[in-house]
């Protein structure tokens, strides 16, 4: 799971980069839960648990089977 969460990041990559954001993968739980860290101009955005919910979220949800939610740390 660990890789296709890693493709699937990969393409949400180069929209966050464009506005000076990344963010990284820090585990996968055994419950299908992605950990995840912003970094850059996401760190501190007031919109990025929107971006977290709104976006990372639900395309990594379409992207891999199994994944039950995504966390940022």
């Amino acid at each position: 799971m660990r890789e296709q969460i890693e493709a699937a990041l990969g393409k949400i990559r180069p929209a966050l980069q464009a506005d000076g954001g990344d963010v990284e993968l820090v585990e996968v739980t055994e419950t299908g839960i992605a950990r995840v860290r912003l970094t850059g101009a996401c760190k501190g955005c007031p919109m990025s648990q929107m971006t977290l919910k709104n976006g990372v979220e639900r395309i990594l949800k379409q992207e891999v089977p199994g994944l039950t939610a995504v966390e940022a740390v």
